[in-house]
Parts: structure tokens; C-alpha cells; sequence
């Protein structure tokens, strides 16, 4: 295999390293120190390349090696980087868990993914003794940090031995070789393993490059760990935000302000929670990014309002661009500010959903029946109307083909096609409009069917959000399937006293029956704080707040 065949998203690291070794490919916020600005380490690119080609020989010395499903549980951090791209030269299939997702998801998507390795600070090897994570599959183990009790080496033991100097020759793959399993966030249900092949990272990063006009020596702020990974594949330096990842909405906004001035940050990707916090502290204190290019923000629609204010932080002409997608298939649609707010998000308002834009280059999108049973082959006769509220199903490069260890979920997910081509099913519901954009109206599962209609949740939401005390709504049913009775939970901006809120209610009241979409929904109920996913901080548990909604009604 030539290296022009080589898939491995880690040949990018010594391509850069090569055209660029003196530039930082990360700088990491390591010390805070109070009433200053925190104290940064940095590796170059040259330097980055060669600790991960350190790393990777070590890790082959203990057994480490290609196709080796490796748990990789190390917070965002330099060695986190160095590590990845180490496991990636390799050939290893880096096992990527969100450690919020609660203990019982945890040790179920671990026994799911049955690692072989094992490596991680010593808080998740701790875990790992007392809930038997893993146990059945383990061999070896890898701590990132001193090395108490739990058996295995550490990173610093292994790397003594070897070579600052030592050149390690890449592991070449083929596009479908499995480069990693990265579980979804499972705001719907338990989270599934999505099986990436060296193919669809590839893909990825063309599509990034390509949608956002990305260049090498520019500067990335991710506030979502693994989409740090994507900046040296993109010749970006990356500098690593100080903040809890855990927690994007309640982040400390002057901390990401200051590290996007320091460096002149050109972009930065944000959780909508996060990007609200960051919109209602420059309103307040009237600061501005010159510096940014670009903002992205994923994981949930961003609401107009926060578009705006965070705009009014940005140079003319600079936008945030919200694209749209899963963990299974990233990037599938994207659309900026300047149309959202000049355009689209009036449609919102009245109930139309969140347009997500144009499916991007290399996506085939379509729009299907609603059917929540397995479709085993596409047939054309699948396909809705323009207008007409549908599944979204995707096919491309970027499209994960299967679940690890999965295969219902994989039968429920993917529709197969002539050729050995295949459709992912998002799970989302929305429609194409005239001009070809995506409408976004929901999940598939948290859709509302009473005796005589069909609800939406986006599109019901988004009416009730136009409210100025609502912060946000969530749409639940109650009851069984086809019989449910909508109710809409409310979380406020601000608490209010009783006779506001009963004020409040009777103005929702008015909201609703002023449009035929929602005219039908007549209980609300104010809930103190959403539940949300761990991820982002965006996507509500609506399932979770249909079980409150239940008991508060009895």
C-alpha cells in the first residue's frame, strides 16, 4: 500500500510535523494561579510526533498493538493527545466513553466493547477495580499517573527506556479498517458503540476542511475533547480551554474569553449551553473576538436569541455555523448565522422547526416514511413529498456503518442498498423544503401521538419559546402510544413567584391556542432544571421529564 492509499487519520501528524515542526500543535492550561492568567504547556508539532511515536513503541512493548480495542479514559491533556495519535499510528482501536454518562451505561458499554487494554488516570483504574469494569476481557492495564495498587505499568515507567529520538513507521490501513468505537452520548436510550473506520475519520476531516474553509496555521478552541483530535489532522493549533467538559453550561465564560484573546483563537466549537454563557457574559460587559473566524456549535438547536447576542461579539461578517448531525454521521448539514437570523428563525417561531441548511458535499440525504420497525432494503417508494415531515436516513464517507457488538441496533439503524452501499437512520425527524434545506422537528422516539394527531417536539417547542420568561420547553406524552395526552414542561429564566407563575401559564395558554399546531397542548407544568445530556448540556431527557410529568399529574 502506497502512502497515498494510507487511511491512517494519524499520517496527517507527521505531515504537518514536517511542514510546520516549530508551530504549537497544543498548548494546555496545567497550573491555575489566582488573579492571573492560568499557566500553559505547549508541544510543537515536531514535538507532539515524536511523543506519540515514543508512546506508540511503548505500547507495542506491552502488547498494544494493531486492532487491539484499547479503553482510553485520560482527561483532555497532553498526554491525551500524544496518546490518541499513538494508539492511531499503531493501529489500535482507541475505545472513546463519556465518564458522565453514569456508572451503570458505563460498565454496560464496557462489557459491550470488550477491551483488551486498559488505560487511564488512576481515579478511573480505581473504578475500575471496585465496579468490575472490564473484567472479563482485560489483559492489560496502563495508568496515567502514579501507579498504586491496580497491577500493569504507568506511562512514565514505559517510556523510560525508549528514545527521544525513536522513529516509528505508521500502521497502513485500509479506509474500512476500524480505527475506533465512539459511544454516543444516549440521550434516547442506553449508548451504542458507533464502529469509525479509518475511512470515515478521513472523510470527516476533508468534509471540516472543506464546509468551514479551515486552513493549517490556524487557532482551534474545542470545548468537546474529541474535537481536539480534529486540529493537528487540520494543521490547527489547539489550545485546550480551562473548564470541567462535563459541564459546557456552566462553564466560566471569562476563562474561555481569556484563552481565545491570549492565543487569537480563529475557531472555537461550543456546546449551545456553553455558547449561551459566553453570549450573555459579552452583552453584559460589551466584549468583543476579533480574532474568531468562525464559531461552530452542535449537540442541539441554538436558539436565535443567543445566535444574536453572540454575533454582536464577532466582526462583521463573521458567523456561527450550527451544523447538524450524530455521533454515527458528523458532519451532515450546516448553516450560519447570517441566515438563521435574517431568515429561518422566524419560520421557528411560528413552528416550522430548526432549519439545519444544506446537506454538505459528499452527504446524501433523503426524506422517509415515519416506520419505527427495521427496514432491511431502500425502495424508492420509501421516500415523502417536499413539505412532508419524515425519518432523515444518510448515506457517505463520514456515515459509520455498524454498532459494536450491536447487531438489532444495527438492523433497526441501517437500510442496505444495491452494491453493499447502506442509509444510517438519524433517528430524527424533519423535512426538505423548496430550496432544498433540512428542517430539523425531533426525535423519532419522542414524537407524541394522541387520538388525533401527531405532535412534533421542535416545532410545539419553539412556539412556547417565544416567550421571554421561558428559558426552554420540552414536549412529553403521557399515557400509552396513540393515546397520549401532550404535556409541556417548562424551564423559566429566571424563578418566579406563584402568582407570576400562574400569570405565565395563562400566557402560555394564549400562545398555544393562537396557532393550530399547538392549540391542543392545555397543561403545563414549570420544572426547576431540565435534565440533560452529560456531553453537550444541551439534549433533554425528555423521556425522564415524561416519567416527572406522570407523577405530578396524579
Amino acid at each position: 500500500m502506497s502512502e497515498a492509499d494510507n487511511y491512517n487519520i494519524a499520517a496527517h501528524l507527521p505531515r504537518m510535523a514536517a511542514q510546520q515542526p516549530a508551530t504549537a500543535a497544543v498548548h494546555f492550561p496545567y497550573k491555575h494561579v489566582r488573579h492571573k492568567q492560568a499557566l500553559y504547556q505547549s508541544l510543537t508539532y515536531a514535538e507532539l510526533d515524536q511523543q506519540s511515536n515514543r508512546i506508540a513503541v511503548g505500547l507495542e512493548s506491552i502488547g498494544i498493538r494493531r486492532g487491539v480495542r484499547t479503553v482510553l479514559m485520560v482527561k483532555p491533556s497532553l498526554e491525551f493527545f500524544a496518546l490518541t495519535f499513538a494508539l492511531f499510528k499503531i493501529g489500535a482501536v482507541p475505545v472513546l466513553i463519556d465518564p458522565g454518562m453514569g456508572i451503570k451505561n458505563l460498565k454496560v458499554c464496557l462489557k459491550e466493547a470488550a477491551p483488551e487494554a486498559f488505560i487511564a488516570v488512576p481515579k478511573a483504574q480505581l473504578a475500575r477495580l471496585l465496579l468490575g469494569w472490564g473484567e472479563e476481557s482485560l489483559k492489560i492495564i496502563l495508568t496515567v499517573g502514579t501507579r498504586l495498587f491496580w497491577g500493569g505499568t504507568t506511562l512514565t515507567k514505559l517510556l523510560r527506556p525508549i528514545s527521544v529520538t525513536q522513529h516509528y513507521e505508521s500502521a497502513h490501513v485500509a479506509a474500512a479498517e476500524t480505527a475506533a468505537i465512539l459511544f454516543t452520548s444516549g440521550s434516547t436510550g442506553v449508548p451504542k458503540g458507533a464502529v469509525y473506520s479509518h475511512g470515515n475519520f478521513v472523510a470527516q476531516v476533508d468534509a471540516l476542511k472543506e464546509v468551514y474553509q479551515i486552513i493549517p496555521g490556524e487557532i482551534d478552541l474545542p470545548t468537546f475533547p474529541l474535537f481536539a483530535l480534529f486540529a493537528p489532522a487540520l494543521g490547527m493549533t489547539s489550545v485546550i480551554p480551562e473548564m470541567d467538559f462535563t459541564r459546557p453550561g456552566s462553564v466560566d465564560a471569562e476563562k474561555i474569553i481569556t484563552a481565545i484573546k491570549r492565543f487569537n483563537v480563529t475557531t472555537m466549537f461550543g456546546s449551545p449551553a456553553l455558547i449561551r454563557q459566553l453570549a450573555l457574559y459579552g452583552e453584559k460587559n460589551g466584549t468583543r473576538l476579533p480574532s474568531l473566524k468562525r464559531a461552530i456549535s452542535a449537540g442541539a438547536p441554538v436558539p436565535a436569541v443567543v445566535l444574536k447576542q453572540f454575533v454582536e461579539m464577532l466582526n462583521p461578517g463573521v458567523e456561527v455555523f450550527t451544523p447538524y448531525g450524530a455521533t454515527e454521521a458528523l458532519p451532515v448539514c450546516s448553516i450560519g448565522s447570517q441566515v438563521i437570523l435574517s431568515e429561518t428563525h422566524l419560520a421557528t417561531d411560528q413552528g416550522r422547526g430548526v432549519c439545519v441548511g444544506f446537506p454538505v458535499p459528499g452527504i446524501q440525504l433523503e426524506i422517509i416514511r415515519i416506520d419505527d420497525q427495521q427496514i432491511s432494503s431502500w425502495q424508492d417508494d420509501l421516500l415523502v413529498v417536499d413539505g412532508e415531515i419524515g425519518e432523515i436516513v444518510v448515506r457517505g464517507g463520514q456515515v459509520t456503518r455498524s454498532y459494536y457488538n450491536r447487531p438489532e441496533s444495527t438492523r433497526l439503524a441501517k437500510i442496505n442498498c444495491t452494491g453493499g452501499d447502506f442509509f444510517h437512520r438519524m433517528g430524527d425527524l424533519g423535512y426538505r423544503d423548496e430550496q432544498g434545506r433540512i428542517w430539523f422537528c425531533g426525535r423519532k422516539v419522542q414524537r407524541v401521538t394522541t387520538i388525533d394527531e401527531t405532535l412534533f417536539t421542535i416545532p410545539c417547542e419553539a412556539v412556547f419559546n417565544t416567550h421571554p420568561q421561558v428559558y426552554r420547553s420540552a414536549l412529553v406524552g403521557i399515557g400509552a402510544v396513540n393515546i397520549q395526552q401532550p404535556v409541556l414542561c417548562v424551564e423559566l429564566e429566571k424563578q418566579l413567584q406563584q402568582q407570576e407563575q400562574k400569570i405565565l401559564l395563562d400566557e402560555l395558554m394564549q400562545i398555544g391556542q393562537a396557532n393550530p399546531l399547538t392549540k391542543n397542548i392545555d397543561i403545563f407544568l414549570i420544572h426547576p432544571q431540565f435534565p440533560v445530556d452529560i456531553r453537550h448540556n444541551a439534549k433533554i431527557f425528555r423521556e425522564k421529564l415524561a416519567i416527572w410529568a406522570t407523577e405530578q399529574l396524579k
